[in-house]
């Protein structure tokens, strides 16, 4: 398959599936994964909001290695797509709050409602936006080993997500 298909099929799944999996580690490596509703820029950063003492949101404060999945299981056995992705993510402070309202309108506008208002996000209320911004790119691929089908992965640059 080719780059510019695979990178279609990619931007197809990503606009479709309103669910990431946010896989992180905390400071002794333990992994945690969590699934979040998200949304996502013209440069493929992706937001969500989740409350700052959530497991994810602090493995994030300790460490900002991220790894994202983007999986398309509502099609057939066999078929499924899959974009994967690593980078760093924050939670976005007082000082980003441009960034914070952009980050709202792309939530809401997703689910068709209204943004929240950006002080349910800041002082002492208990949710965040998290940024994440991936650095590297791939997608799954069907490959034949000794006539037996393996699914693994073609990096795409990030660079060919971005619109």
């Amino acid at each position: 398959m080719t780059s510019k298909r695979l990178t279609s099929k990619a931007k197809r799944v990503i606009n479709e599936i309103l669910y990431i999996t946010v896989a992180t580690c905390d400071k002794n490596n333990h992994p945690w994964n969590s699934p979040v509703y998200s949304a996502f820029d013209k440069n493929y950063n992706f937001y969500w909001a989740s409350w700052k003492e959530n497991k994810h949101s602090k493995n994030i404060k300790e460490n900002d290695n991220v790894f994202v999945v983007i999986y398309d299981s509502t099609v057939p056995e066999g078929t499924g797509f899959g974009v994967y992705m690593r980078g760093k993510a924050q939670q976005l402070e007082s000082k980003d709050t441009i960034e914070i309202v952009k980050s709202l309108k792309l939530l809401y506008s997703r689910k068709n409602k209204k943004p929240r208002k950006i002080e349910e996000f800041l002082g002492l209320l208990p949710r965040r936006i998290y940024k994440f911004v991936p650095e590297q790119v791939w997608v799954n691929s069907e490959d034949d080993v000794k006539s037996n089908f393996v699914d693994s992965r073609i990096e795409i640059t990030s660079d060919i997500l971005k619109k």
